[in-house]
């Protein structure tokens, strides 16, 4: 007999504000969908730690950086989190896997298809997916050096990469669009391996997240401020040679100033978000925070829909980002996302496109036997 929908209810509620699930990675999703709503509907300046009224640029490019150590840190806790699945869950969680990117790489198409002006992430998430494949059976020592590897390495050759004459090109432009080369992934690998190293430690132990929080701290700090210090403006928005690129700090310049700075944020936001939930009371004051984490690609599809719409029915084109930001869309967008979101998860629980992807991702195994699921 199917549960009454009084019953389910709180069924949602308990799961959603008790302590069985990792709150923490739910609230630091939340925060990266604001942050990720504020970077596309609000012009955010330049950041200036000494001109508080510049700090809402800090969402800028770290946004998305969090959400892809997220996106790591969930792949390993859906893959056995501390004990990694081996045999045929292994096969399983694979097959789950590849499935995802399809589907992912698919709906960012469809999104960009909308002509919202914003790099869609979707089909670069789908190319990490694959690249996360092989790693599962990775010790986290193994995983923590690969990443330090890649996020140490790969900004110098990113740099060498994105100079290349193809890009410019037509038929560039399109492949960049259809492997979401806004967010390469030879370099955002470094983030999804970080996230994997984290998803297999020991989260529920405060001493973790407290370390997470001060290396990530410390880390920020100094990439920061050895980068404001090493880089040089850009003009008129590119840098001008391969050096600059590399020293480059500013938001989704991957260089390597940018790239571990954006690491050490990633990594602080999760340790603080995980500490502050370990508090009941705090769990349930961010839930709808925590709601709207727990659905992040159905807040981000739901974003680029609405502001479509919205753009289309007031400008008559959805690619004009300028006007639809005087339209102030800020504010509106984010209140019906997390109002609809929180309402979704309290009544019916598991977001839309999370329960889609979760359903088609099972057909591809086997056996019935399930090692999770990705929130």
């Amino acid at each position: 007999m199917a549960e009454p929908p009084a019953g389910r209810m709180r069924t949602n509620i308990r799961r959603l504000a008790g302590g069985e699930r990792l709150a923490g990675i739910d609230l630091a999703r939340g925060l990266a969908v604001l942050g990720m709503l504020a970077a596309h509907l609000l012009e955010t300046g330049e950041f200036s730690l000494g001109r508080p009224g510049t700090w809402i640029a800090v969402v800028d490019g770290r946004s998305s950086i969090l959400f892809a150590v997220l996106a790591g840190v969930s792949i390993a806790l859906t893959t056995g989190g501390t004990r990694p699945v081996s045999g045929a869950a292994l096969a399983a969680a694979r097959g789950r896997l590849a499935v995802r990117a399809v589907v992912l790489w698919v709906l960012g198409i469809l999104l960009i298809s909308t002509g919202v002006p914003i790099y869609v992430i979707l089909p670069a998430y789908a190319v990490l997916f694959l690249i996360a494949i092989p790693l599962l059976t990775l010790r986290v020592e193994a995983l923590f050096v690969l990443a330090a590897g890649l996020l140490l390495v790969m900004p110098f050759v990113q740099a060498a990469l994105g100079l290349l004459p193809i890009w410019e090109t037509a038929a560039g432009a399109s492949l960049a669009l259809v492997i979401g080369w806004a967010y390469p992934f030879p370099l955002w690998a470094g983030f999804i391996v970080l996230g994997l190293a984290v998803g297999r430690l020991d989260l529920r132990r405060r001493a973790v997240p407290a370390l997470l929080l001060g290396v990530g701290v410390g880390v920020a700090l100094v990439s920061y401020g050895i980068g404001g210090t090493l880089s040089r403006p850009s003009v008129f928005g590119e840098p001008a040679d391969y050096l600059d690129i590399v020293l480059s700090v500013e938001p989704h310049s991957g260089g390597l100033p940018e790239v571990l700075g954006g690491a050490g944020f990633a990594l602080a936001v999760l340790g603080a978000a995980l500490l502050v939930c370990r508090a009941r009371f705090v769990r349930a004051l961010v839930l709808p925070l925590r709601a709207t984490g727990s659905m992040p690609l159905t807040a981000y599809s739901a974003q680029v829909l609405v502001w479509a719409v919205w753009a289309t029915a007031a400008l008559g084109d959805p690619g004009d980002l300028s006007g639809f930001r005087a339209l102030q869309p800020f504010w509106p967008i984010t209140v019906l996302v997390v109002v609809a979101c929180t309402a979704w998860a309290v009544v019916v629980g598991r977001g839309p496109l999370e329960t889609l992807l979760a359903r088609l991702s099972r057909r591809s195994e086997r056996s019935p036997r399930s090692v999770g699921w990705m929130p």
